[in-house]
């Protein structure tokens, strides 16, 4: 993977990211700390682990050469739907701006990991697509159980318009 090649692939998660938004969106706000299916994270904790450690923590790391484990107690932070929508926003923020800086060297250089091992930048871009992709299907999964009307998932003309295709936001 070159730079090229990875600015691509992040372009298409900021559509994605246009979605989650959404879908954060649709969580009630009495079932933030639910568990709407048993043995599993609650809304809450499902989307601070997304978007803290597998989209801001993994970018960041990418270009540092060190991913850095989230501090799962900060969690207490997030009252409420709008501070968890301002952490999803200002995760992704940090993450957008790391990931605009990747080059060549940073997808060929190691990268330490919190978990004991290290591992290629571009299979670092790897953990971050296809942990996000599991953790956005699981949050659909969560707010189905809880009743409600979920977006389709590619229904990417009904984002907010800087989180639709290029195509889209320049018509």
């Amino acid at each position: 993977m070159n730079r090229t090649a990875f600015l691509a692939s992040w372009d298409h998660l900021r559509i994605l990211h246009g979605i989650t938004m959404r879908l954060v969106d649709l969580i009630p706000a009495d079932k933030l700390d639910s568990n709407p299916i048993p043995m599993m994270r609650t809304p809450k904790q499902l989307v601070y682990h997304t978007y803290g450690q597998i989209v801001r923590e993994i970018t960041k790391g990418l270009v540092a050469g060190d991913i850095k484990q989230i501090d799962e107690a900060a969690i207490t932070a997030i009252k409420d739907k709008g501070d968890l929508a301002r952490f999803v926003q200002d995760c992704w923020n940090e993450a957008d701006r790391a990931a605009k800086t990747v080059t060549d060297a940073h997808l060929s250089a190691s990268v330490k990991t919190p978990w004991g091992f290290e591992m290629p930048g571009s299979m670092a871009w790897t953990v971050i697509n296809d942990e996000y992709l599991h953790h956005r299907g699981q949050l659909y999964a969560y707010l189905r159980a809880l009743g409600q009307d979920v977006p389709m998932m590619w229904d990417f003309e009904h984002n907010a318009p800087e989180y639709r295709p290029a195509a889209h936001a320049a018509s």
